[in-house]
């Protein structure tokens, strides 16, 4: 090693490391390794030296090294053996590899098994510390990519709470939590809505139950329930004889208890990401199956949901536009006025919100996130920048959320929609599509600037590239792929089948349907391989077959009607007539939805809060409104909406593997943005041109 540049300032590790970083040095010459662990110690590394491959393997598994220097020609076994072995138990470590044969053929050879720099030997000094910091942060990354937490700490309470993908701590109140819920009495009003029989008078308090409709009359939920899970026990009569019989109220009461306690524990897993989200998604799944909530194969059906195969559709058909580059071409089309971060704000984000209103927000979002997540590159790129997590949170974050705001602005925005409209007319009362339009529609554009407002705002300082030219961005990377070619022309073809079977057959085939077909003809048309369809991210596929397998579990054990209705039941008198009504019945389900589907949400309060308008002298049409509008809000988790899952599943650094959005940037701008939508619904839409319009 060369000690001319050991004393040069340059050399020392950065200051705002927090921890030392630990290498192991394998070589087989004494003197050379001894001499370049003190050098090393010196300049702050923990340093650990072995001589010979065998030894670096056991060191490796037991010590966990961030950065291994190792010598490719050793005795017995060489680097090479070595580095394959070290990577087999602990892929993330980054190997440096020394040799005195510094050939163009070695260096070519050692890139076929994942080292990470080549460096001939001797060295200087300062060389080799360059390469070790930046294998370092490579180390960090390749943590996330290969998913394995980092856990070392010298604290107890950082280890305790841990880090993304493993919090100790969490994971244990989440433990608590459950266990504290499902041992707790169960509470009078969820016995009673378990065992009140169905009599189909107006505002009977079960009729909030999600499958109230296919109740027969004197039927109780949880007969129901049971019937549907097949939940059977054997009894004994008074002569002997044995008969199978549903299982009593009780036993119905622990399992929506059970569910209760599993929506609590998903939500603080999600949110804090105690542990990976694939693996909450697998722990629902657990409680449903172990504590007898369905039977193993109703399960999965609950988990395999439309809005499921859905989600996992447009993931897929995403990177067959991607990978064709058809998605440039969308997004010069629907991007090409954005040319600065104030245009993209306040002239695009309204333009998505009032086409959320009439098509599928879902869709939109799967076809420019990718877009947008490439202007980012191209962005941080043109601005000689590694990274810039403000821009991606502000680009991405914005685009879900502007499409959710879409919501409220016609009957077609979405299924909730629907729901109420059957809820309105269970009660009597026929709300027309033009009508619904006139008052929801001028919603989404005031609140699209809003959300637009609120991320320039709290962002614009924040953000690290000079200037973000949207349109440019867009338009260089579509120049760099010339004139379109023949899988382009393929995969725009089968994109405007695919939105023409949404517009004409969503009610017979479903949102999933079409996509499935269309996978199927793009691998037909060699566009999209399997490979491709493997490589989507399938953790957020399980994250929203879960979220959607607990609304079914809350909604058929009667514990989301229980919810809904202790919380309808907490609002103050005041709020239980009138315009309060529409506040509380909005606050409750803005609140709720972001735990729960906006369908199962609106199912469940709806049936409630509408005949409480008729009794309260409020108008039903605006209070069920108001109910299915707050339905839209949900912002705070990647569970909320498909929208999230899809935007969280594309914002990764495609290099790092860094999660560029995460959970906590949702729960804090979500939060954000859930007060201002309430904000605006109450003063712009009740108190505002409701009453400027003389709306009922």
């Amino acid at each position: 090693m060369n000690e001319s540049s050991a004393n040069d300032s340059r050399t020392v590790p950065p200051s705002g490391a927090t921890t030392r970083a630990r290498v192991l040095l394998v070589d087989d010459e004494d003197a050379f390794r001894k001499a370049l662990a003190r050098q090393l110690s010196a300049r702050g590394y923990d340093v650990l030296d072995v001589g010979g491959g065998e030894e670096a393997i056991r060191v490796a598994r037991h010590q966990e090294p961030d950065v291994i220097v190792l010598d490719q020609m050793m005795p017995g076994m060489d680097g090479i053996e070595t580095l394959q072995e070290i990577k087999r138990i602990n892929p993330a470590v980054q190997v440096i590899m020394l040799t005195g044969y510094a050939d163009t053929e070695s260096a070519r050879v050692t890139g076929k098994h994942d080292v990470y720099q080549y460096l001939g030997k001797p060295c200087e000094l300062q060389t080799l510390i360059q390469a070790i910091e930046a294998a370092r942060q490579e180390h960090a990354f390749a943590h996330v990519r290969h998913e394995i937490p980092d856990v070392r700490t010298e604290r107890f309470w950082s280890w305790f709470f841990g880090v993304p993908n493993h919090r100790p701590g969490i994971i244990v109140l989440g433990f608590l939590l459950f266990v504290s819920i499902l041992l707790m009495p169960t509470p009078q009003k969820l016995s009673d809505l378990l065992t009140a029989p169905k009599t189909g008078a107006p505002g009977e308090k079960i009729v909030g139950f999600a499958e109230y409709r296919k109740l027969a009359k004197g039927q109780t939920i949880a007969d129901h329930y049971c019937s549907k899970a097949g939940l059977y026990r054997e009894e004994v009569r008074a002569d002997g004889s044995r008969a199978r019989v549903v299982l009593g109220a009780g036993q119905v009461a622990f399992r929506a208890k059970a569910m209760t306690g599993c929506l609590l524990v998903a939500t603080l897993f999600w949110a804090t990401g105690a542990v990976p989200v694939g693996i909450t998604a697998i722990l629902t799944g657990v409680i449903m199956i172990f504590f007898g909530v369905f039977p193993p194969a109703l399960a999965a059906k609950a988990f395999a949901k439309d809005s499921v195969i859905f989600v996992f559709g447009v993931l897929a058909i995403s990177a067959a536009i991607g990978k064709t580059g058809l998605d440039r071409r969308i997004g010069l089309l629907l991007l090409g006025t954005s040319y600065s971060l104030w245009r993209f704000a306040f002239l695009f984000a309204p333009m998505l919100a009032v086409s959320a209103s009439f098509l599928s927000e879902h869709a939109l979002v799967a076809f420019l996130a990718p877009i947008l997540l490439m202007v980012y590159l191209s962005a941080i790129k043109s601005a000689g920048l590694k990274r810039d997590r403000n821009l991606a949170v502000m680009l991405l974050l914005m685009l879900t959320f502007v499409a959710n705001v879409g919501g409220p602005g016609s009957p077609a925005a979405g299924g909730r929609n629907a729901v109420m409209v059957g809820i309105l007319s269970d009660y009597g009362v026929s709300i027309s599509f033009g009508q619904w339009m006139k008052m929801g529609l001028p919603f989404v554009p005031v609140m699209a600037l809003v959300v637009a407002a609120y991320f320039y705002l709290v962002f614009r300082r924040r953000v690290e590239v000079p200037r973000m030219n949207v349109a440019a961005a867009v338009r260089r990377e579509a120049e760099k792929i010339g004139r379109m070619t023949p899988d382009e022309y393929k995969a725009a073809a089968v994109l405007v089948l695919l939105i023409v079977l949404w517009a004409t057959g969503s009610e017979t085939f479903g949102m999933g349907g079409p996509t499935l077909l269309c996978i199927f003809v793009l691998n037909i048309l060699r566009v999209l391989r399997w490979r491709d369809i493997n490589n989507i991210h399938w953790d957020v596929v399980a994250l929203y077959a879960a979220a959607s397998a607990i609304g079914d579990a809350l909604a058929s054990t009667g514990a989301a009607l229980w919810l809904a209705d202790s919380l309808i039941s907490a609002v103050p008198p005041a709020f239980q007539t009138g315009k309060g009504l529409c506040v509380s019945a909005s606050l409750i389900t803005g609140c709720l939805t972001n735990f729960m589907s906006d369908g199962a949400t609106v199912a469940a309060i709806g049936p409630i809060t509408v005949p409480m308008a008729t009794l309260g002298g409020a108008s039903p049409i605006q209070v069920g409104l108001a109910t299915a509008f707050a339905s839209s809000f949900a912002n705070m988790f990647i569970v909320g909406t498909p929208n999230n899952a899809i935007v969280y599943s594309y914002a990764k650094d495609p290099e790092t593997g860094e999660q560029l959005v995460t959970n906590r940037d949702f729960l804090v701008h979500g939060a954000a943005i859930l007060v201002l939508n309430f904000l605006v619904l109450w003063f712009w839409t009740f108190w505002g041109y409701w009453e400027w319009m003389g709306l009922k």
